[in-house]
């Protein structure tokens, strides 16, 4: 096991980017950025032995400042949306930046995402990301401290741990908004990726995705992914949700409150054979499918077009400040918000018959 360091390039003020470069024996890599903790890369071997990027992402500083859509980043202090960009905690109201629509607030305004954070290297397995958001920041009360371990594993288990504290009472929703695709950033569609989701319900939402208030049952809907499918099946069929959103870009329900870390669900590569399985002790995810992608280059000037990445990011459901029947996330000052989400990557036998 080996963690390097390299340069990455300069931010306007002139801070300079580290790029951390995690590498096992099998000489499977994860790249990650001082630049809001961002994966840029995962380098693993395909079914044939040919190493492939599994993450859309981008080459330079510049480009993740101006053209990302959250490539990679860490996302909070409350990631996905808040309905009317505000919440009330007890007797206080806050107003939040609406830089959806101008109507929701997405992901804390990138806060987390587009600042540069302080790394170490604890270990020769993981490397350590910091920051502290100041209290007020994006309209979000407490000043939180945030830490972010990425480590990669001899099997090729890469786990993210968050942990973070606020000096008030606030609601803290972190997770990491890596866009993948298993058979290489530059392969097109992941339309012919099959997913496994272990969720019976997920929360549909209005015209401004933000949740209605309903958990709906999976069953006899395209939201079904109890048992694996490609993920271009039914993503187009005539359902009022698919039709809302573009696509698939719904939080799924995988339990009540946070848990030990559980295995939810596994997406493979059509193409190269590689598995993902997906554990976390989260009560949600939200399977995106880059309905919205528009074309941007990315790495090696690779146009990042409709559908050429999938998300599943860990979370406590959208807009949960709104909705008390919704697992709570919301935290007292001094109390320690908690999670671990693992992506495992594995390969399937080669068909020799190709």
């Amino acid at each position: 096991m080996s963690v390097t360091r390299e340069s990455f390039g300069f931010m306007p003020d002139g801070t300079e980017i580290y790029k951390y470069i995690l590498e096992n024996d099998a000489g499977t890599q994860v790249h990650v950025l001082t630049l809001g903790a961002t994966l840029q890369s995962i380098l693993f071997a395909d079914k044939n032995g040919e190493t492939k990027d599994l993450l859309l992402g981008f080459d330079t500083v510049e480009d993740y400042l101006t053209k990302s859509n959250y490539q990679g980043a860490t996302v909070g202090p409350y990631c996905n949306r808040i309905g009317g960009a505000a919440i009330d905690i007890g007797d206080k109201h806050y107003e939040l930046v609406a830089n959806e629509k101008g109507v929701n607030n997405l992901h804390s305004n990138g806060e987390f995402s587009y600042r540069p954070w302080k790394a170490i290297v604890p270990d020769a397995d993981r490397v350590e990301l910091s920051y502290v958001s100041p209290d007020g920041e994006g309209g979000f009360p407490g000043e939180t401290t945030v830490k972010v371990v990425f480590r990669l594993s001899q099997d090729n288990r890469l786990s993210i741990r968050y942990h973070g504290v606020s000096t008030r009472d606030t609601f803290l929703n972190f997770t990491n908004h890596a866009y993948f695709n298993l058979n290489g950033y530059a392969s097109g569609d992941i339309l012919g990726h099959t997913l496994r989701i272990d969720a019976d319900r997920f929360t549909p939402v209005d015209a401004h995705s933000i949740p209605n208030g309903e958990n709906m049952a999976v069953e006899g809907t395209p939201f079904d992914f109890r048992t694996a499918k490609k993920i271009g099946l039914e993503i187009d069929a005539d359902h009022e949700q698919l039709k809302m959103t573009g696509g698939y870009d719904h939080n799924y329900c995988l339990c009540d409150a946070p848990r030990a870390l559980t295995e939810i669900g596994e997406a493979e590569g059509d193409l190269t054979g590689i598995k993902m399985n997906i554990y976390t002790t989260l009560p949600g995810v939200q399977f995106y499918a880059g309905n919205f992608l528009s074309g941007k280059e990315g790495k090696g000037g690779v146009p990042m077009t409709k559908r050429t990445g999938f998300c599943l990011e860990t979370q406590f459901y959208p807009d949960t400040p709104h909705r008390p029947d919704f697992p709570s996330c919301l935290y007292k000052a001094g109390d320690a918000y908690e999670s671990e989400t693992v992506y495992a990557f594995s390969v399937s036998a080669k068909d020799e018959n190709a």
